[in-house]
């Protein structure tokens, strides 16, 4: 049913470097997080406002800002059959865990009908008793996941548990060509990888509950999470159940192939028809793409408000976003013209889409 796409470097620029790997001194498993040179303290970006207790003459010496994520979380699965269980329910391969190197991947759960459920991202976790996978879902719905888990896993041996002991953090460098975080106590973070959607959204981090990021990682500080979401919607990455409505986004207009998220030769899954159906004719005509509002009525925009051209063409409807960045999902058509919306007091409100730098290099608009 098609190769498996995995193309990393023709669907993205290469902003960061992939991670590099070391064993932890105390054990010969797998090593659990990532070492690097520091990069030089020169060419950073202009300074930010960020909540931290570092002094305010120190700040532009810092080259990462580490933002908590209390909209996601994780749960634990373990057993011998987590991996053949999760291959039936989810659009990736979970068979790529295993592979050396790769410690994350990002999937879809679907519904029956092809329409996405949950965005997920997997960390592939060994420890000293074996191995595990942590899943990481948008909090809201953490318990509706936990039910859908349970619903098929029938007799197969493996156990999901909330993963209470764990924090998860995102890690966005200041400079924009820099290396993994230098992680100064290895044996506190249990994972620390590349963001496996693209690597403009940095490195995910796992940290037991008591560790605070600012303390091992070098040249670190801690972050306001509306930024982490402006940062988001400024390169067009959707996350969690406001971007991707549970039932009514559909996985690839949704741009999960662009994200590495689904494999199109793993075999069944459940909502695997219609996507595979509608990969191989190669027809999607919406795309959720990255919008600009304009700002002085940005507040007042609904979400899954309809779009319109200028001509008064249906052209796509608005999403999701933060002040006057958004995302919405756009006919492809239309997507190079200004359009419009009408805001919650009924005035109007242009916005103008723009194609995302981690796409396809060859993606063509009409």
């Amino acid at each position: 049913m098609g190769t498996l796409f995995r193309a990393r470097a023709a669907l993205r620029p290469r902003g960061f470097p992939g991670v590099l790997l070391r064993p932890s001194p105390s054990d010969a498993d797998p090593p659990r997080c990532a070492v690097l040179t520091p990069v030089p303290k020169a060419a950073l970006l202009p300074k930010r406002s960020h909540s931290s207790h570092v002094a305010d003459g120190a700040r532009d010496q810092l080259n990462y800002v580490c933002y908590s994520l209390p909209h996601r979380t994780l749960l634990r699965l373990e057993g011998q059959d987590t991996s053949s269980f999760l291959q039936g329910i989810i659009t990736n391969d979970t068979g790529l865990l295993a592979e050396p190197g790769q410690r994350a991947m990002y999937s879809h759960m679907l519904n029956v009908q092809g329409r996405t459920l949950y965005d997920i991202i997997l960390y592939s976790l060994k420890h000293a008793t074996g191995s595990s996978i942590l899943l990481e879902c948008d909090s809201a719905v953490k318990d509706s996941i936990m039910r859908h888990l349970k619903v098929y896993k029938i007799r197969r041996k493996v156990t999901i548990s909330p993963c209470v002991d764990l924090s998860l953090w995102a890690v966005l460098p200041r400079l924009k060509n820099s290396e993994v975080p230098d992680i100064l106590s290895p044996e506190k973070a249990p994972i620390c990888v590349t963001d496996p959607r693209t690597e403009l959204m940095g490195w995910r981090l796992v940290l037991d509950n008591e560790v605070d990021p600012q303390t091992i990682i070098a040249s670190c500080q801690q972050g306001d999470i509306e930024e982490y979401h402006r940062h988001r919607y400024s390169i067009g990455l959707p996350e969690g159940v406001t971007d991707l409505p549970p039932e009514v986004a559909l996985p690839l207009e949704s741009n999960l192939v662009y994200m590495e998220g689904i494999s199109f030769s793993k075999g069944c899954y459940i909502g695997q028809e219609l996507t595979a159906r509608t990969h191989h004719t190669g027809v999607v005509r919406k795309r959720l793409m990255p919008v600009r509002l304009s700002s002085a009525l940005a507040q007042g925009v609904a979400e899954g408000a309809s779009l319109q051209t200028r001509a008064g063409k249906a052209a796509g409807k608005h999403r999701a976003g933060l002040g006057e960045l958004g995302l919405s999902l756009i006919r492809l058509a239309h997507a190079k013209e200004v359009l419009s919306l009408k805001s919650s007091d009924g005035s109007s409100v242009n916005l103008e889409a723009s194609v995302p730098e981690w796409w396809p290099q060859d993606l063509k608009l009409k």
